[in-house]
């Protein structure tokens, strides 16, 4: 795999495909988040194969490792935004800081919390990946490139996924945009 050679990989897939997704489903207890540990360990294993040293740790455990960091970057993840989708204080921040907030007038808490609502609701339905990115880059300050480093996807990705979920963002808040003067 070192070299570039795409069976190889294959052939290490196949032989530990379902150790590496029990690992995952162990810890998170979900299968979808599971199968996406899977893809993102095999991905990271691919890339990272000519950094591999044999003489610090045997291939499955290097692989295995692996695994289990993603999981636990996935858990963790999980319930950090479990944790600010719930806050309308966080939901407010990340409105401050897609440059989407309005002037503050008296008499308009309700108005405001209306609003903190509605985000709250459009975070809940990006999808996993995309929640993740716009976390990383609005919550934990992190560039595109530390955003794909840390998550082991390519930089297009990271900036596609930004790009669609703040587009989301957007078009499920476009009706709030509308009402405003």
């Amino acid at each position: 795999m070192a070299y570039g050679d795409e069976t190889a990989l294959g052939a290490l897939y196949d032989q530990w495909a379902e150790r590496v997704h029990t690992l995952a489903f162990w810890i998170l207890k979900d299968a979808d988040d599971a199968e996406d540990v899977v893809e993102e360990t095999f991905w990271q294993v691919w890339r990272s194969a000519g950094r591999y040293d044999g003489a610090r740790a045997s291939g499955s455990t290097w692989l295995m490792m692996i695994a289990r960091s993603r999981a636990l970057d996935r858990l963790r993840s999980r319930r950090r935004r479990a944790d600010w989708t719930a806050s309308p204080a966080t939901a407010g921040a990340l409105r401050d800081q897609a440059g989407s907030s309005s002037p503050k007038a008296p008499g308009s808490e309700l108005d405001r919390a209306d609003r903190h609502s509605e985000l709250a609701a459009a975070l809940g339905h990006l999808p996993a990946e995309q929640r993740e990115v716009l976390e990383l880059a609005y919550f934990e300050g992190l560039s595109h490139s530390e955003i794909s480093e840390r998550t082991s996807q390519p930089l297009g990705t990271v900036k596609t996924r930004l790009r669609l979920a703040m587009q989301k963002l957007r078009q499920g808040l476009g009706s709030q945009r509308k009402e405003e003067p």
